[in-house]
């Protein structure tokens, strides 16, 4: 499943066109996890937006709208402050979000990332459209494929750094990405650091 959904996203890299594109899956926690990305740059910018819990793919699950920004620079620094600064160094000029769901269920998000900025034209919507749906066929094609609950191994840490702060699941989330944003990691390298027992979070810390 993992192999189609990429190979949906790099349809959309070549038919937009746009530099790289991402996609995240919402887990049975309501958190989202990034699944797959078209290239290194894509994967780190899905990613970084769970670190730092905002970003295009946050807002257009929070919504269940399209977010579709051609100019980050004008219109998403006001909105995602840190974001879009990370955004704007790795020289992408506009982001395009689609949500992937069906009626009340909610699936996931597909991300596009373009260098140059401008809106998309009507036909290059018509695709994006088209390619959310058919990532939206796979998802459904897969429902029962563990990956749609997030990786085994962020459950995994989550639940070692809540019995280490004494706290919630929520909080032990919160205080990994917060690691991980403080130490310019990305989140996944953090997470199998905890679970390898490479790096533990005191109760007070």
């Amino acid at each position: 499943m993992v192999d189609q959904l990429r190979r949906v996203c790099r349809q959309g890299v070549t038919t937009l066109p746009a530099t790289g594109a991402g996609l995240s899956v919402m887990g049975k926690d309501k958190q989202f996890s990034m699944l797959t990305a078209t290239d290194p740059t894509s994967e780190r910018l899905e990613e970084l937006q769970f670190v730092l819990g905002e970003g295009p793919c946050v807002e257009a699950g929070l919504t269940r709208r399209p977010v579709l920004v051609p100019d980050l620079d004008a219109d998403g620094v006001s909105r995602w402050p840190a974001y879009a600064s990370a955004v704007l160094q790795a020289g992408i000029g506009a982001v395009f979000a689609f949500p992937l769901q069906v009626g009340a269920t909610q699936l996931g998000v597909m991300d596009f990332f373009r260098s140059s900025r401008g809106p998309l034209s009507s036909s290059e919507l018509t695709c994006a459209y088209a390619l959310a749906d058919e990532a939206v066929g796979i998802l459904l094609g897969g429902a029962a494929d563990t990956s749609l609950t997030g990786p085994a191994e962020l459950f995994q840490a989550q639940g070692m750094v809540m019995v280490q702060i004494a706290g919630t699941l929520t909080e032990a989330m919160s205080r990994i990405r917060a690691y991980a944003y403080a130490e310019n990691r990305r989140l996944i390298d953090v997470v199998n650091d905890i679970v390898e027992r490479k790096l533990k979070f005191d109760r007070d810390e």
